[in-house]
């Protein structure tokens, strides 16, 4: 008899404890797709910041925070490799250098204007908001101007396509994370001083 207690106990237990994550899971995950809902990517916005949910819950100030965190993640991740193309003999012709120096200092831009944006978001205050907020969308975009000027180095070129089809991919990816935070830096511009108040 206590065998039988013992084991229903335990089925309840796990019952209990997959029911608190279905309604973990659930919230989580509508905290993540609200907040994404008035970007451009959404799917590309729910996978990556996916991780905030639980901290940023329903705060715009917050989510613009996480964007441009991830936004610059991405734009190291494509100068890195940039660094690796630079290493690659193949990828050493002289057009091929030109571009990659170009989109090289484009990115160094691009993560200085990002980095300088999360600081404008971590100190935005009711007394500035405005002006700060227009200095946010003035970076924001150049770094996705960036990302383009970056790209217009590499066209019509048909000798490394592989290579340049890989850098391709990740400077758009990196583009479409910018603009997400963009959207979620724009929502915070809607939302006014309240945004800056956690819900």
């Amino acid at each position: 008899m206590p065998i039988l207690i013992n084991l229903i106990a335990s089925i309840f237990f796990v019952l209990t404890i997959n029911t608190c994550h279905s309604a973990y899971d659930h919230h989580t995950n509508s905290y993540v797709q609200e907040a994404c809902s008035v970007t451009k990517y959404q799917d590309l916005c729910v996978h990556s910041l996916a991780s905030f949910s639980t901290t940023a819950k329903r705060s715009p100030s917050r989510w613009a925070r996480a964007g441009v965190s991830v936004a610059i993640g991405e734009a190291k991740s494509v100068d890195l490799y940039l660094i690796k193309l630079k290493r690659i003999k193949r990828f050493q012709g002289r057009r091929n250098i030109v571009a990659l120096s170009d989109c090289s200092e484009c990115f160094q831009d691009a993560i200085d204007r990002l980095h300088g944006s999360l600081g404008v978001l971590r100190r935005l205050n009711a007394r500035n908001f405005d002006n700060e907020i227009e200095d946010l969308t003035t970076w924001l975009s150049a770094a996705l101007t960036d990302a383009d000027t970056c790209l217009d180095g590499f066209e019509g070129q048909n000798a490394e396509r592989v290579q340049v089809k890989v850098l391709r991919n990740r400077v758009i990816r990196a583009s479409y994370i910018t603009s997400n935070a963009l959207a979620l830096v724009n929502k915070l511009a809607g939302t006014g001083i309240q945004g800056l108040t956690d819900p």
